[in-house]
């Protein structure tokens, strides 16, 4: 009694679970894999109830036995077609999942580059457009005979000067940040030490760049992006850390190029959304659109510890200086 209880139950169980399935079937658009698990619920009620039939009667037992047999075999198979077909599912959600990561990332890419090229172009203007005019006016001015205006005209003339020489001064250091001509010319190592060079005064923390790379060139884009990187952490340096020193280093090997950077500030917490803004987001972006990694380490009082890989495959590795 027992036994047969027990079977009247695993029938409705799986009479219910062939109803659901059925129901999701053209939710599935009749993917043959679905079809297979439907069929396998199906045949596998029929079989509990041929099971439960036998337990009335003996002969019963002896005539179903062969066709529960085969209806095994045929659970079997349409299970086993489910878990092929399942299987291809799979394997084609992550061949789409790859995909959408290559279009993340070059859609990323061709973000950077564009701004780079905006960045240039912004830069060029400066340069070739209002450097040439306040130099100009700094010559017009500079041919006066101050002699001849009076006191009070020959200060306003010379102040006049001055900050004329300050807007010289202040739009070519904004042209060689938006388009850094060192690092064009000689590579990430003398750009970063350019870089630091311009911005340290003697109240800065102490600042290290370590690097294998020496006169090692790679790609415009790749550099740019070092470049970018390491500057926004040295600036965050500057602006937040408070510290004392901080260590950039980058190690170029066959398989990778391997950037790290460490401050002894005074961190942050990173489940706080504010570090948000400090610039890490456009660094994630930058290091996602060349398919490298990034981790971020810090906690208040702790420094920050910042480790980036980018496979040497698309850093493409151009040449050394002559």
């Amino acid at each position: 009694m027992v036994v047969q209880i027990a079977l009247i139950l695993a029938v409705v169980v799986q009479f219910i679970a062939f109803g659901i399935t059925i129901s999701l079937i053209t939710k599935t658009r009749f993917n043959i894999a679905w079809i297979s698990i439907s069929v396998g619920f199906l045949l596998m009620a029929l079989r509990r109830v041929m099971e439960l039939i036998a337990t009335f009667s003996s002969q019963a037992e002896q005539s179903t036995s062969h066709v529960s047999s085969w209806i095994a075999v045929v659970i079997s198979i349409a299970m086993l077609l489910a878990a092929v077909y399942i299987r291809k599912i799979f394997l084609l959600l992550d061949h789409l999942q790859k995909l959408r990561e290559k279009n993340e990332t070059r859609l990323l890419s061709a973000v950077i580059s564009t701004e780079e090229k905006e960045r240039k172009h912004f830069a060029k203007e400066l340069h070739d457009g209002l450097g040439p005019v306040l130099s100009a006016a700094k010559m017009a001015l500079s041919a006066m005979d101050k002699k001849e205006l009076g006191k009070f005209n020959s200060q306003i003339v010379t102040k006049t000067e001055h900050s004329i020489n300050n807007a010289i001064v202040t739009t070519r250091e904004i042209s060689n940040h938006l388009n850094p001509q060192v690092l064009e010319r000689y590579g990430i190592e003398k750009a970063i030490n350019t870089f630091l060079k311009n911005i340290i005064s003697k109240d800065s923390p102490e600042f290290v760049l370590k690097s294998n790379m020496g006169e090692l060139r790679f790609n415009h884009h790749f550099e740019v992006i070092i470049y970018r990187i390491a500057c926004e952490l040295i600036n965050n340096t500057l602006k937040y850390a408070n510290a004392k020193k901080a260590v950039l280093t980058i190690a170029a090997t066959a398989d990778v190029v391997h950037f790290q950077y460490e401050d002894d500030g005074i961190g942050f917490d990173q489940e706080n959304t504010e570090w948000k803004g400090m610039g890490l987001t456009n660094i994630k972006s930058r290091v996602k659109s060349l398919n490298g990694t990034i981790d971020i380490n810090s906690q208040p009082l702790h420094g920050v510890a910042v480790d980036i890989k980018f496979p040497q495959d698309k850093t493409q590795i151009l040449t050394t200086q002559p």
